[in-house]
């Protein structure tokens, strides 16, 4: 991988890796806003549906127990979370393709897919990725697909921005600015996504939670 396709392992460090599940159910309501977005997509039978940034395909997984005749992808650039991922969806007894490639180089032909989720990703990437892998999404998507994302959003009051600063301690000042700075639906209508919905948001003891469903509507 070259220098400047470089990613940020889970939590920054790579030894934490294996730790990711059960440091995440502490620290965030993932139950709850994975459940929330798989059930504001309506994914219906037959629909090719991917997970952008997998991790170790707890949201993935989420969406094939809940629609066993969807096609079902996860992609994520660390080959190493994959292998978690890969042995999750093998001991749940689930058909799911996982490709190793970067989000903003999406290795799918175009209007392939009916949604595209993503799940605590865009914080990890530098303004000129997260606009890459905003058009890769539109690229992939068909007309009238839909993109779910839950990301870190603009905090609610300063308590939270305050404590905000130990995500971005962990993930860099540079990447999280968009976020905190409640930048992520314009991009996407910058990029040329039409239809932008925040839909939820979540309050959490390190942030808030901002959750958006988008369509390619052109």
């Amino acid at each position: 991988m070259n220098k400047d396709n470089e990613f940020i392992p889970s939590f920054k460090y790579d030894w934490l890796t294996p730790l990711y599940d059960p440091l995440i159910g502490l620290i965030l309501p993932e139950r709850s806003f994975k459940n929330r977005l798989v059930n504001q997509a309506l994914i219906n039978s037959g629909e090719k549906v991917l997970d952008i940034g997998c991790g170790t395909a707890t949201l993935t997984l989420l969406i094939k127990r809940k629609h066993r005749d969807a096609t079902v992808m996860g992609l994520d650039a660390d080959g190493k979370v994959l292998e978690i991922a890969k042995t999750k969806s093998a001991t749940s007894n689930l058909d799911i393709v996982f490709d190793h490639a970067m989000a903003f180089e999406l290795p799918y032909s175009n209007n392939y897919f009916d949604h595209v989720f993503s799940s605590m990703v865009f914080h990890h990437l530098t303004r000129e990725k997260k606009i890459l892998t905003i058009k890769e999404v539109l690229r992939v998507l068909r007309l009238g697909g839909w993109f779910h994302v839950a990301d870190w959003g603009k905090p609610h009051n300063l308590l939270s921005r305050i404590s905000f600063l130990v995500i971005q301690l962990f993930d860099g000042f540079e990447n999280t600015s968009d976020n905190i700075n409640g930048l992520l639906p314009q991009m996407f209508r910058d990029c040329g996504f039409e239809e932008v919905r925040e839909t939820t948001t979540y309050k959490t003891v390190f942030g808030t939670i901002s959750m958006y469903k988008v369509r390619k509507s052109v």
